[in-house]
């Protein structure tokens, strides 16, 4: 029989990680902390920060309309007709006209017959994802994709299995091993850009492969919307492939410079997910200025098509300069260009030399990334100048080599 006293040596409190947690107490003290940072200035191409100006080479936004007039014109007056938000989520009180409206485009734009809108981006694949697979069928993913399809498969109760990143030789492998063990529906889950390395998932041969095992492919195009194909309908639109994939999930923080996600599909898959997805019915739906801010953006995507050539030169031609100098920038195909550093502690001492040479990124250590492929990851906007870009390229060289990398 345990004793008062032995009774506290066997039972952990729920909070000892916390106050045992000093993982990032040494890159604190170290002055070298990256996470959190203040931004004291609308996050366009400049940005300031702790009142110095930096030249923003670490957002999202692809189509450089985060701080448009138009843009924040249609937040507001939004603001003035339905108010700051909806008290209540979509499946009940929180459907407002606005919505469907952006649903409507959404679909428009994806070239699918219908969309559906989460708060979140994150929230969308939660949701998609687990509404779709259960016990019984099987997800399989590329070991590479974003957290928030991970967390959905977790919620799904479906069997699931990954294949090295990009590698079509193993996924075939893999999905052929996966047929003759699961009898239910096989769900595979891939990013069209993935956001660390910025290198595009090889559909063509992922779709063909799925289709011989009666496979759906669901294709997180966060940060190709916006980006990829003639209308920046995304991924499946580059590779001319509309029709071959099931479902298009992107977010509205990136290309359109809001807050939210979405999916677009066959109209009764969609009715579907928006009848089951938990992470849909269960949270408040995005306020009007979101909604109306992301129709804005996809006025002017459809009017000022210069905006995809744009960010696509600007990434390639950044790409191009940091190997010329030396740099290892892996595999990227898009607007994001990463640096490859290795040493997490050496990713961080480079950045802060770069931030305090008026350059803004964002350094990326493990499990974001495998252990020893730190990274500093860069990313550009169609509204870039050059004379900004001029500027990164020196400091990156000037920085680069002062501390060893180049």
């Amino acid at each position: 029989m345990h004793t008062e006293e032995n009774a506290k040596l066997v039972y952990k409190s729920l909070f000892d990680k916390c106050y045992n947690y000093h993982d990032a107490d040494a890159v604190k003290a170290a002055g070298l902390y990256p996470y959190f940072r203040p931004i004291q200035s609308a996050p366009g191409d400049e940005v300031e920060i702790d009142g110095h100006p930096c030249i923003m080479i670490g957002s999202n936004n692809y189509l450089g309309l985060v701080n448009h007039p138009r843009v924040k014109e249609a937040a507001a007056d939004a603001v003035k007709k339905f108010g700051s938000g909806c008290t209540g989520s979509r499946f009940l009180n929180g459907t407002l006209d606005i919505h469907i409206e952006l649903e409507e485009r959404l679909a428009q734009s994806a070239q699918k017959e219908a969309a559906q809108v989460f708060s979140t981006g994150f929230q969308t694949n939660l949701g998609v994802i687990s509404a779709l697979a259960s016990k019984g069928d099987a997800i399989i993913i590329d070991r590479q994709v974003h957290a928030c399809i991970v967390d959905g498969c977790r919620l799904s109760y479906a069997k699931v299995y990954k294949f090295a990143h990009n590698d079509m030789e193993d996924f075939a492998k893999v999905i052929a091993q996966v047929r003759t063990m699961v009898k239910g529906g096989i769900l595979v889950v891939v990013d069209g850009v993935f956001s660390m390395e910025g290198d595009i998932i090889n559909l063509p041969e992922l779709v063909k492969i799925a289709n011989q095992y009666d496979a759906k492919v669901l294709v997180d195009d966060a940060h190709g919307v916006g980006v990829l194909g003639k209308t920046g309908a995304g991924t499946a639109e580059h590779f001319n492939m509309i029709d071959d994939v099931d479902l298009t999930m992107g977010t509205f923080s990136k290309s359109f410079a809001s807050l939210g996600g979405f999916v677009a599909g066959d109209h009764k898959v969609i009715d579907y997910i928006k009848h089951h997805a938990r992470s849909l019915i269960f949270s408040a739906s995005i306020p009007p200025s979101n909604a109306a801010a992301v129709i804005a953006c996809l006025d002017i995507l459809k009017e000022e098509p210069e905006r995809l050539e744009n960010v696509l030169k600007n990434g390639k031609m950044m790409k191009e300069e940091f190997m010329r100098l030396g740099f290892n920038c892996a595999d990227s195909e898009t607007p994001i260009v990463p640096i490859i550093v290795g040493d997490d502690m050496a990713a961080f001492v480079f950045w802060k030399e770069l931030l305090d040479n008026g350059v803004f990124t964002n350094p990326v250590v493990s499990p974001a990334v495998p252990p020893g492929q730190a990274m500093i990851r860069t990313s550009y906007t169609a509204t870039h100048t050059q004379e900004q870009l001029e500027k990164v390229i020196d400091v990156m060289a000037k920085v680069g080599r002062a501390k060893g990398l180049i």
